[in-house]
């Protein structure tokens, strides 16, 4: 009975699996047709199928996968730049000097240019982020400037003048420990607080990684940043401090291109603008001046009243 009893209910179970597996077929809707198991043969009975609209599915794809694209570009510029500058580090050194005939010993300050290697900087700052470097360099920035960048970027590259990337998004604390040319902590536009924070960064630095040594480089990146003020216009990027700040580029339709960037034709025509200003005052002055000239003195006054 046992026996029989085991079988009856490892029957029922397969027949209760194949109800179940069928109704999960109908509840899902496939419609590349459907099959009956007789005694001898199996028929396939098709069923018509509805059209997809697949154009929605494959504009989101295209749009991450473009995403994905652009951002894993403008890491690996990222990675291959070396992270290496020239900084102003002052030394205060005492020297002996003679003034009045009298021997001194004061303190001068002298100013050295020392290499900094700052490669750790950003993954610090990301580890306080608690991301990872890429997230943290790249995912900082503002969607919409990444695309910009990265079709700028892509054009500089195409041209033979090999860009890299040495700073992208950075936030209040990796500001802070920025050297050289910068704004304030939370004002800059690498992403500061004040600017948005983290995915607002609408600023980058860009120099060229062509060339062995440093000096080579040098050369290469004062070609790449004069190509870039060539064709801002086409790039959509433009150098807002020029060679203030070399590196550092802002769409040209942002905040930070119109406060600070000044083209060539505007300095001239304020420094014409200037010196007609200087011009006026001096011939008004030059006026003022003969018009006292020309006036009586107090004493000629009086004496044409007595006489009178």
């Amino acid at each position: 009975m046992s026996l029989v009893r085991a079988l009856y209910c490892s029957v029922c179970g397969s027949l209760g699996m194949l109800l179940f597996a069928g109704m999960a077929l109908a509840q899902a809707g496939i419609t590349t047709g459907s099959a009956e198991i007789t005694a001898g043969s199996i028929v396939t009975n098709s069923v018509e199928t509805s059209p997809i609209d697949m154009s929605a599915v494959e504009s989101v794809d295209e749009c991450m996968v473009a995403q994905i694209c652009i951002d894993r570009y403008l890491w690996s510029l990222y990675e291959r730049t070396r992270k290496i500058d020239t900084i102003r580090v002052p030394e205060q050194t005492r020297v002996i000097v003679k003034r009045k005939g009298k021997t001194r010993i004061v303190t001068k300050t002298i100013t050295k240019l020392v290499d900094e290697d700052f490669t750790w900087k950003d993954p610090r700052a990301a580890e306080r982020f608690r991301m990872s470097p890429r997230d943290y360099v790249i995912g900082g920035m503002n969607p919409s400037f990444r695309v910009t960048l990265y079709h700028a970027l892509r054009a500089l590259d195409d041209a033979g003048l090999m860009p890299g990337i040495t700073s992208a998004f950075r936030d209040d604390y990796r500001q802070t420990i920025a050297t050289g040319q910068k704004a304030q902590s939370d004002r800059s536009y690498h992403g500061g607080s004040f600017r948005g924070g983290y995915g607002h960064g609408l600023a980058a630095d860009i120099v060229s990684v062509k060339g062995e040594t440093r000096a080579q480089r040098w050369v290469s990146s004062e070609q790449l940043w004069k190509w870039v003020d060539t064709h801002e216009k086409e790039l959509g990027i433009g150098r807002p401090y020029l060679d203030r700040d070399a590196p550092h580029v802002a769409p040209i339709d942002g905040k930070e291109y119109a406060a600070h960037h000044v083209r060539p034709n505007t300095q001239q025509a304020e420094s014409r603008a200037k010196k007609h200003q200087r011009l006026a005052l001096h011939n008004d002055h030059v006026m003022s001046k003969r018009a006292r000239a020309a006036r009586p003195s107090k004493a000629q006054s009086r004496l044409q009243t007595r006489s009178t």
